[in-house]
């Protein structure tokens, strides 16, 4: 049975940094990762769907059966191909992102522990603890060069949905993490490899993980 480890946290918290930071400190081929924004439903699929009023930021938005489903196999040793998700067209893409089975999954995303079927899937669970101002920074800029948003818009999707859904859905979710690790560096970019390091280091500590770091 593979090993499934949860990050998570508020958007623009370095949740894939800390997951692909792990996944580095892992001997190579042992850690596979999956996003869970790989998993927004397709907008084909809702009717009178409006990106403008659509609330990308409550749990509903994700297809939680499917990644459910897709975590039970690759626990199971199976491995499955994730969705591929557009963030401009709010669509699935034809074909999808193989993830091969491995001995630890790796999974990230803002609604892990919102959900009690995914919850019970986990073996560790890492909430990643950011302050507002930096998550929001890091978010506005991500946008912008990544998901072709404008400042506007992203400022507007904050204050609508995303703050929100944080305090409602993700912030109280951290109640069922086994760590919660803070990034205090107020960095805008998180490179830093030191930061970095200090970061993942409590999962590290975990017993599940021994036989991979002694």
């Amino acid at each position: 049975m593979a090993i499934l480890i949860a990050i998570t946290g508020g958007s623009g918290s370095g949740k894939s940094t800390l997951a692909e930071a792990l996944i580095r400190h892992l001997p190579e081929g042992v850690a596979a990762l999956v996003r869970e924004d790989s998993y927004y439903r397709d907008a084909a699929s809702l009717p009178d769907f409006d990106a403008a009023t659509f609330d990308f930021d409550d749990v509903s938005a994700r297809d939680h059966d499917l990644l459910h489903r897709h975590l039970s196999a690759l626990k199971a040793g199976q491995p499955v191909e994730a969705p591929v998700y557009s963030f401009v067209t709010h669509g699935r893409e034809p074909g999808g992102e193989p993830v091969p089975a491995a001995d630890v999954i790796v999974i990230e995303g803002t609604h892990l522990l919102c959900t009690p079927a995914l919850v019970q899937l986990f073996d560790i669970r890492v909430f990643v603890d950011t302050p507002s101002d930096i998550r929001f920074i890091r978010r506005l800029l991500r946008d912008q060069v990544e998901r072709g948003r404008t400042a506007q818009s992203v400022i507007d999707q904050y204050l609508l949905t995303v703050r929100p859904g944080h305090e409602r859905l993700t912030e109280p979710a951290k109640v069922h993490a086994d760590f919660i690790v803070a990034d205090a560096t107020a960095a805008v970019v998180l490179t830093d490899p030191q930061s970095v390091d200090r970061l993942v280091a409590p999962v590290l500590t975990h017993p599940l993980l021994e036989r991979w770091l002694g």
